[in-house]
């Protein structure tokens, strides 16, 4: 398996195949000389090719393509408007990126298990690596689910303790007024009896 070049520039994005909805994780790496990785995984099994300088010169005078960037971006937009197509056999794929017969197709080698797992799991840390970093430009809130992430952190640690001052709340005693607490509530006037008996 090829060495990872910390200076490699990835592109990575989600490929829905058209036929039958599945589901992969596309990526590119650029890599010196004008030389690109190209692969794609689901999860478990990784395909993977290597296009040397001379393959990219190729498809640039194909395609009419200017740079690396040009056909790494061309990729993308095949994988994330729904052109792209994979046609896996035992020890290999096609990736068509369009029906049309003049559409890019690359024939991709299946990867082992243990050149599978090293794969994915460069993969998770170069993803998490550009997450990291958009955060730290500040452009998580339209990259990242994670709206605050001081509101988030907290709900990892333990509940603080109250440390303020303690408030007593006195219990209201019945007939206590409810507006003026501490003071009686006063009996509605009932007015003067006055006894008819004492005027005979």
């Amino acid at each position: 398996m090829d060495q990872i070049n910390p200076e490699a520039k990835y592109v990575v994005c989600t490929l829905l195949d058209k036929n039958d909805q599945s589901k992969y994780v596309f990526f590119t790496q650029k890599r010196s000389a004008g030389e690109i990785n190209i692969g794609f995984t689901n999860g478990e099994d990784v395909w993977k090719t290597h296009l040397t300088e001379e393959i990219v010169s190729q498809l640039f005078k194909k395609f009419a393509l200017k740079s690396t960037e040009d056909y790494t971006v061309k990729l993308k937009c095949a994988c994330k408007t729904g052109r792209a197509f994979v046609k896996l056999q035992e020890d290999s794929a096609v990736l068509h990126l369009g029906s049309e017969p003049t559409d890019l197709s690359l024939s991709l080698s299946k990867l082992t298990d243990s050149e599978g797992r090293t794969e994915v799991k460069e993969l998770l840390f170069k993803m998490a690596d550009s997450l990291q970093q958009l955060e730290s430009q500040g452009a998580s809130s339209s990259f990242s689910p994670v709206k605050n992430p001081q509101k988030r952190s907290s709900e990892f640690e333990p509940r603080k303790q109250h440390t303020g001052p303690i408030v007593a709340v006195r219990k209201r005693l019945p007939g206590d007024s409810l507006i003026n607490p501490g003071t009686k509530r006063k009996k509605p006037a009932t007015g003067v009896a006055f006894d008819d008996g004492d005027d005979e």
